[in-house]
């Protein structure tokens, strides 16, 4: 007879995606390559050129081709490198081929595709996966360090106080290192304070928690990182911390409720580990190597540092390799997310931005739903490159959004390969639904605390103007 595993203890391993069956898997392959066909056929017979675009209706067929990728994206988990990079193919070869009249930015140094390809490269393709790498390796520095598993032995053993604040070390774990780490943090946490039965609502917490954590910190999410790497001020992305703080509030009290429920904090047992020094100040000096090296990139001496501030970053890991050695069997790995990430950036580089809705709060609140659904790094690139947009918001937005759905967001993703109960995705929506409401409740709030404010990016003449025009 079949064990009958309760429904609220979670399991780990690589346990198939209950949700999607090998039947269901060929159901999205064929609605997949249907609307793959449908797009083009419609392309052929419908498309024309206005202003220098080829659309089809109103909707530029540049947006049909990616919001393809993003669908391949979120209906293949397993595959969404290949999807990323197949779709980057196909938009470049359309973008020459199909879209002449694309608008090249003005400051790049060559026109058409290769300069673009050049300029992207300089000022993000290269910065961004420089910075993703490194990252990558801090984190391992800082799990390897002792310290997650001291705090763990911290906790209050008041139930819904001890919940509670474990979700709030993750949210700032999560403000300096990649949100990803800080999830995967938070689930070793979770289950030695909770002898491994943490409840699918309480993974949902600390996806949250990490998502909101991040979104404040130009160093916590790779979406900030790219704003701050774009020219938005750190002090304009630190307003979300308003936002983020809100959510932490209302995600974390019913998450440590819902938790409590099932299984409180339970003292921990054995030794302590001891907190290796060494490895805390390597985490210490990439951190200041990241910090220093955008100074001089966008500061006075930015001419001779213009090889962006990801050179900082890997300064400090090989120097802090002659004491201890990085955890250089992460890097293949890390190497594929980035390449997968810089792929949809590409992509998004190459869309017409001029023919997007104005930047406003109610898209910046559209953003967030979006997220849930589709990867938020080209929605990122794509409102930097529209601009014109209170960064505030959308580094909220755009970071804690993707918590409202498991595979919204890489820590949803990333976490539920140890808690694969989290990937039911209507179990996941029916225990999560918190987060849901602390998306909405804290955007309004930071919205009637400090109204919309459009801030300019670096090199702007004002609020909402594009470099490119301001030089004009």
């Amino acid at each position: 007879m079949d064990e009958v595993r309760p429904s609220h203890i979670e399991t780990r391993g690589d346990a198939r995606d209950p949700d999607v069956p090998e039947a269901a898997g060929r159901a999205k392959a064929f609605v997949f390559v249907a609307a793959v066909v449908a797009a083009l056929v419609l392309g052929a017979l419908g498309s024309q050129v206005a202003d220098g675009i080829v659309v089809l209706g109103a909707v530029p067929f540049a947006f049909v081709l990616f919001v393809l990728v993003l669908l391949g994206v979120a209906l293949f988990h397993g595959h969404t490198l290949q999807v990323a990079l197949g779709g980057a193919l196909v938009i470049t070869v359309y973008t020459a081929v199909f879209a002449p009249g694309f608008a090249w930015p003005a400051e790049q140094a060559h026109p058409g595709l290769w300069g673009h390809l050049l300029h992207e490269g300089e000022h993000t393709l290269l910065n961004l996966g420089g910075l993703l790498l490194g990252f990558s390796l801090l984190a391992k520095f800082f799990e390897h360090s002792g310290v997650p598993d001291n705090l763990s032995r911290l906790l209050p053993r008041r139930p819904i106080l001890g919940a509670f604040t474990l979700l709030a070390l993750v949210w700032v774990i999560s403000s300096f290192l990649d949100n990803i780490a800080a999830a995967m943090i938070g689930g070793v946490m979770a289950r030695s304070a909770f002898r491994e039965r943490v409840t699918v609502g309480y993974v949902a917490a600390l996806v949250a928690a990490s998502n909101a954590g991040g979104a404040w910190s130009v160093l916590g999410d790779t979406t900030t990182t790219m704003m701050w790497l774009d020219g938005v001020s750190p002090l304009a992305v630190l307003r979300a911390i308003v936002a983020s703080a809100v959510a932490l509030v209302i995600c974390g009290v019913f998450g440590a409720v819902q938790q409590s429920r099932v299984q409180a904090i339970e003292p921990a047992t054995g030794e302590t580990k001891p907190i290796d020094r060494v490895q805390v100040m390597i985490v210490v000096l990439i951190l200041a190597g990241a910090i220093g090296a955008n100074f001089l990139f966008t500061g006075p001496w930015a001419g001779f540092f213009a090889g962006g501030p990801w050179y900082g970053v890997w300064a400090a890991i090989l120097v802090g390799a002659l004491l201890r050695r990085p955890a250089w069997d992460e890097l293949p790995g890390a190497a594929k997310g980035a390449l997968f990430l810089l792929s949809l950036v590409w992509c998004a580089s190459l869309m017409p931005v001029r023919a997007l809705p104005p930047a406003s709060w109610p898209t910046a609140l559209g953003l967030g739903f979006v997220s849930a659904v589709f990867d938020n790094i080209p929605l990122t690139k794509l409102a930097l490159e529209q601009s014109g947009y209170d960064w505030g918001l959308v580094a909220f937005s755009v970071g804690f959004g993707g918590s409202m759905i498991w595979f919204g967001s890489s820590a949803g993703v990333a976490i539920s390969k140890d808690f694969p109960e989290a990937r039911h995705t209507l179990r996941y929506l029916k225990e999560g639904w918190p987060v849901v409401l602390a998306y909405v409740v804290a955007f309004f709030t930071m919205l009637l605390a400090l109204q919309w404010s459009p801030q300019a990016k670096r090199d702007e003449a004002a609020p909402g103007v594009p470099a490119a025009q301001a030089r004009e």
